[in-house]
């Protein structure tokens, strides 16, 4: 490893593993579940992750609690870590497939929830692995014994760790009025994190604004998220988890009879709206 380079060495990592043979919705001769990634690192220091345990809620974990778990022998410097986050970007042939749909999710989308996320779950192993390898602590909190849900005084359900908050603290996107992450991939996607005892300069947050990049949120001109909920989860005052949770659960019978494997799935939000595959023209701030 080039220590002068250890972003862009990460970054490699990243996409190369979703280049390969891993990156499947196991079926249509192994078609990949992703499309190529982003990623983006912010300080295991950054005050963010502060804000969050006070907004969010006490149980919320901060990046050095994570690797401290992981490796309790070792004392680390907070300022001294790296939060490594990466979006992986729904497909072109996924997104076409539940534009179409109004109701339930198609077999695209449901795989990309269950068998994509067990490439992400793949995707966090294997990065801990190779920065291991370099001599590295690292760990993924999603896969650490402290990450459980939780609930939130202020927001409902929550958990002791958040993807997208991480992706939002490492300048990969904002949040939109369904609560989902606006990334120059646009809303459609899933994320990832890593935490690692390694020093790299965090990418810049364009933003200033948590709903940067939700045109709805910024100048009202939007709310096709509303449109698409399937059920009514989405009003101009926000994103009813409860409601959304429902639906969510509901769609595992649908997806059971019709695709033939144990999986759920909605992302209505997600698709046919002006930032599925990107940030909408007039917010680009870049």
């Amino acid at each position: 490893m080039n220590i002068n380079h250890k972003g862009e060495w990460i970054e490699k990592i990243v996409k190369d593993y979703i280049a390969g043979p891993e990156n499947t919705l196991e079926k249509w001769d192994d078609e990949p579940a992703w499309a190529e990634p982003i990623v983006g690192f912010s300080s295991g220091a950054d005050p963010l992750y502060t804000f969050y345990k006070k907004d969010i809620g006490s149980f919320y974990v901060m990046p050095d609690e994570f690797l401290s778990h992981a490796y309790p022998d070792k004392q680390f410097d907070a300022a001294k870590l790296t939060v490594i986050s990466w979006i992986l970007p729904q497909t072109e042939a996924t997104k076409h497939d539940h534009r179409k749909e109004t109701h339930f999710p198609s077999e695209r989308w449901a795989r990309s929830r269950i068998l994509g996320e067990k490439v992400n779950v793949k995707l966090r192993e294997h990065v801990v692995q190779a920065l291991n390898d370099a001599g590295i602590e690292a760990v993924a909190p999603m896969l650490s014994p402290l990450w459980k849900g939780a609930t939130s005084e202020k927001y409902l359900y929550a958990s002791t760790w958040s993807e997208r908050h991480a992706a939002y603290a490492a300048g990969l996107g904002t949040f939109g009025l369904s609560d989902a992450l606006i990334t120059p991939k646009g809303m459609a996607h899933r994320a990832g994190s890593v935490v690692a005892n390694i020093k790299i300069t965090p990418s810049e947050r364009v933003y200033e604004n948590h709903n940067a990049y939700c045109l709805f949120l910024v100048n009202g001109s939007c709310g096709k998220c509303i449109e698409r909920c399937p059920i009514g989860a989405i009003t101009e005052k926000g994103h009813d988890k409860q409601l959304c949770n429902k639906y969510v659960a509901m769609t595992r019978k649908y997806v059971s009879r019709h695709y033939a494997f144990d999986g759920y799935g909605c992302g209505f939000c997600q698709t046919d709206v002006p930032c599925e595959s990107g940030i909408p023209e007039s917010l680009k701030i870049l």
